[in-house]
């Protein structure tokens, strides 16, 4: 459970805390003066820190810093009066994650508690690398994979992670790269320091720049006090800078001039800001197309390439997913409180067969939802949703099929309609074209290996591969190469 510390010296505002969240999944601390909440602080460890500006027995600012030294990574939200938000100013350029007026708005508090929780997780929850699944720590966020595209990823994080240059990430959405990005901070210098997540396609255009850089009053329409941004806030940290593809010209200049110099303006001054932050960024989107039509910076792009680390799609790591699915079962066991141990052939079936459009995220949700409906320890097709190309158990008086199967069926009904007299040789050549592919897609492309489960010849596979025009992807896997 996480746990939340609130440090006030009136009893109105820490009752009132206690009862926000009295019925939520945050444990409440209280304390009413500094040195009770700096006690506390070390005994609990909290995931994230509610501060008062003024408390009688310290500053605000005096009772920050020494969180700060405790551990630079949990976020700090003060909250302050209007006479006092100098004071708050200050405390977010020297790191603080937010602060907010009194009295408090319940919704817009629960709003800034959850992302700063999210935010404390990113950066306390271990993102491990494993290859087997005996190797996970089940407190961990785990990027999981043993295929040999995977295993690049590996090495490049390793090679990249002690090194304090720009790193960009590529790969289709849901493929794991706010994972790699944690795991090249925690395994960085900079890892007792802070760690910012900013979706640039997720903020509305003429407020990223803010984000990013801050405003002083007065710059815009709104700006009624000055905002510190994430910036200044990190100095000594790393940014997450997810989407960045979708940066509008402007603000791709002024990041521009931050990667060469670490220097920036806030929107609306003039001073020269020094701040000095890691940059990961990623993006699902081709950067290089994106500089040829000219919606993105050349120079901004090759500061950002000076490290590239690719994610490979879902549909392209062949036995990856059953470790994937072997996992998520497990977690989502524990999470939902289910017992399904095992998954019937034709689910299998199903599940490799579908080509994850959506990536690991979308294999989460579909396995979420198939463990929300499961009864039992086995995990049948009637329980996945429709989205996959499944029959449902419930729709046919056969019960469910898988994709292969019922695209099998349907090639027979089609042929049968046509008038065919040469069904059977017609539909063992559309089972052998099944068949190979998916041998092929779960041996990554290694024709030696797919031989040796088929219980043929390679030469016979060969063959087979040229007379039924099948396409392997692969090429390379483990010294064997398999032929196009």
């Amino acid at each position: 459970m996480p746990a939340l510390l609130v440090v006030d010296d009136e009893p109105s505002i820490l009752i009132a805390f206690q009862r926000a969240f009295r019925r939520g999944p945050i444990q409440v601390f209280t304390a009413a003066s500094a040195a009770e909440g700096l006690a506390l602080a070390e005994q609990t460890h909290p995931d994230v820190v509610v501060l008062d500006v003024q408390i009688p027995d310290q500053s605000g600012l005096d009772v920050f810093r020494q969180l700060r030294q405790r551990d630079a990574r949990t976020p700090v939200i003060f909250i302050t009066g209007k006479a006092t938000t100098d004071t708050a100013i200050e405390a977010m350029k020297l790191g603080a994650f937010d602060y907010l007026f009194k009295p408090l708005e319940l919704p817009q508090l629960r709003e800034v508690i959850d992302r700063a929780l999210a935010l404390s997780r990113l950066m306390h929850v271990p993102a491990v690398l494993a290859a087997e699944l005996d190797t996970i720590d089940e407190r961990a966020d785990a990027i999981i994979g043993r295929c040999p595209s995977m295993r690049e990823v590996y090495k490049a994080i390793g090679r990249v992670a002690s090194q304090d240059v720009i790193v960009l990430i590529s790969g289709e959405t849901g493929t794991g790269k706010e994972l790699v990005a944690r795991a090249i901070y925690q395994h960085s210098r900079r890892a007792s320091g802070p760690f910012l997540e900013i979706n640039c396609a997720a903020i509305p255009e003429h407020l990223l720049e803010s984000e990013l850089f801050g405003h002083e009053k007065g710059a815009f329409t709104g700006a009624d006090r000055r905002r510190i941004g994430k910036f200044e806030q990190c100095t000594g940290g790393t940014i997450f800078l997810d989407e960045v593809g979708d940066m509008s010209p402007l603000t791709q200049s002024k990041m521009l001039r931050l990667l060469e110099e670490q220097r920036f303006e806030r929107l609306g001054g003039n001073e020269i800001i020094q701040t000095d932050v890691r940059i990961i960024a990623a993006t699902n989107r081709d950067l290089e197309s994106l500089v040829r039509e000219e919606q993105f910076r050349q120079d901004l792009y090759y500061r950002l390439s000076v490290f590239t680390i690719h994610l490979p799609p879902l549909r392209e790591r062949g036995e990856d997913l059953s470790l994937l699915i072997a996992h998520y079962l497990r977690r989502f066991n524990r999470e939902l409180d289910k017992e399904v141990q095992a998954l019937k052939p034709e689910v299998l079936a199903v599940l490799q067969g579908y080509s994850w459009p959506g990536n690991v995220r979308e294999l989460q949700s579909i396995l979420k939802q198939a463990l929300l409906q499961a009864t039992g320890s086995v995990l049948i097709s009637g329980f996945l949703p429709t989205v996959l190309g499944h029959k449902n158990a419930g729709t046919s008086a056969r019960g469910a099929e898988s994709a292969e199967e019922f695209g099998l069926r349907s090639f027979i009904d089609e042929r049968l309609a046509a008038g065919t007299t040469e069904l059977y040789a017609e539909s063992v050549k559309r089972l052998e074209q099944v068949l190979l592919t998916r041998v092929l897609q779960q041996t990554g492309g290694n024709q030696l290996r797919a031989a040796l489960i088929l219980g043929i010849t390679r030469g016979s596979l060969r063959n087979k591969i040229r007379e039924l025009g099948i396409t392997i992807a692969r090429t390379v896997e483990g010294g064997e190469e398999a032929e196009e």
